[in-house]
This record gives C-alpha cells, sequence and structure tokens, in this order.
C-alpha cells in the first residue's frame, strides 16, 4: 500500500472523529458545562478558518492577497480580543449563530441555482458523474432534489430558532448540535430511496462512481493552473 493510499485511508476516520469532538463540545458548551474559555475557542475556529479561507481565495495577486490574510487575522484577533468576555459568557448564542447561519448560506446556495440562468446544484452534480450527458428525466428530478434541499435547511434553520427562542437550550442543543447530521444523513437515505424508485438504472450513479467522480474532480482540481507554472 503507497503512502498516500494509507494517508486516504486514515483521512475518514480522522474527520469523523474531529467532528465528533467538536459536536460534543458544541453541546456541553451551549449547557455550560466544561470550561468557557476551551469552548470559546473551538467555536470561533471554524469561523476564523472560513474567514482565512474567504480572504485566501480572493481574485487578487498573491501579495494583495496575503496582506488581506494578515489583515483578516489581526481584524479577528481584535475583535476576539475586545468581546471575549461576552462570547465566553454567551456560548449558546455563538453556536445558535453558526447554526442559522451555515443552514441559510447551504439554504441561498442551493436555492439560488434555481434561478433563470443558472444550473440546479444536485444538476451539475449529476453532470459531473454523468459525463456523457444526463436525460430530461434526470433534469427534472435533479431540480427536484435541489429544491428539496433548500427547503430542508431553510426548514432546519426556522425550528432552530423557534426552539432557541422558546424551549430550554437542552432541547434546543439537542436538535442544532446533536441531530443536525442525522438529519442530513436522513435526508441522504431518503432522496436515496426515492431515487431508486422514480429513476431508471441507467441515471442512478452507484456509490463507487460517485466516489471516483468526486476522486477525480479533486485530482484536476490540485493540478497547477497554466499560468501558475514556473517558467525557465
Amino acid at each position: 500500500m503507497s503512502a498516500s493510499a494509507g494517508s486516504a485511508r486514515w483521512q475518514a476516520p480522522l474527520m469523523g472523529l474531529l467532528l465528533l469532538g467538536w459536536v460534543l463540545s458544541a453541546h456541553l458548551a451551549s449547557l455550560g458545562i466544561g470550561p468557557a474559555d476551551l469552548h470559546a475557542v473551538v467555536a470561533v475556529a471554524p469561523l476564523g478558518l472560513a474567514l482565512l479561507l474567504l480572504a485566501w481565495q480572493l481574485p487578487l495577486p498573491r501579495g494583495a492577497r496575503s496582506a488581506a490574510v494578515v489583515g483578516v487575522v489581526v481584524l479577528t484577533g481584535a475583535l476576539l480580543l475586545r468581546h471575549w468576555h461576552w462570547l465566553r459568557g454567551n456560548l449558546a448564542w455563538l453556536y445558535y449563530l453558526q447554526h442559522l447561519g451555515a443552514h441559510l448560506a447551504l439554504a441561498h446556495w442551493f436555492g439560488r441555482s434555481l434561478l433563470p440562468g443558472h444550473e440546479p446544484v444536485v444538476t451539475g452534480m449529476a453532470r459531473l458523474i454523468f459525463g456523457h450527458g444526463i436525460s430530461p428525466r434526470k433534469q427534472r428530478y435533479t431540480r427536484g432534489v435541489t429544491w428539496a434541499w433548500t427547503v430542508f435547511f431553510l426548514v432546519n434553520a426556522l425550528v432552530s430558532t423557534l426552539l432557541f427562542a422558546w424551549a430550554p437550550t437542552e432541547v434546543w442543543s439537542v436538535h442544532a448540535n446533536l441531530l443536525t447530521g442525522p438529519l442530513v444523513g436522513l435526508m441522504f437515505l431518503v432522496e436515496m430511496g426515492i431515487r431508486q424508485r422514480v429513476l431508471p438504472p441507467e441515471d442512478r450513479p452507484s456509490l463507487q462512481a460517485i466516489v471516483r467522480a468526486y476522486r477525480e474532480r479533486g485530482r484536476l482540481g490540485r493540478q497547477p493552473a497554466p499560468h501558475d507554472t514556473p517558467r525557465s
């Protein structure tokens, strides 16, 4: 087994353990159990990483992009120092805003692709798998699935907001921190079952085909662009 294959073998379990740890930390922090400072660090880490990635992906020259990353680090650090006391005392609010923001962002991503002139997200994923093209039936189905994911994220954001406003924090945290992942998994399983019933075999990709397509996409994405090749 090559080193790269061995590394890939451990990536999924490691990511699963990290995700499980983050979920448990979010639940305990929302209930006020455990060290507040550590929970606050765990809570703001994904937001800080997302800001850094956004800054690094700005369409700017490398020097300006590096300056933007440094600016994000300095500004974020200053804001954290100024508001740290509030953050460590309102961890449930922080996790609620994260949960709400992530769901609204995903709903916007799926929903915006349904506008005229755009390709639905799930249709684009199907086109990635079926390089030879997709049938009109598959296009209608994938558009419907894109609608379903849009509604799912909006409804889950609404439920989270209602529970956070009127239910005990324990109830909200179970829904937002512990059940969101299983609900997403259940959504995938329901969609897979419907797909098996309404689409013919030639329009249903196997799990292996989906994995191969995404690996190929990742391999191509890691190749250097022509303008990035070093000049002799």
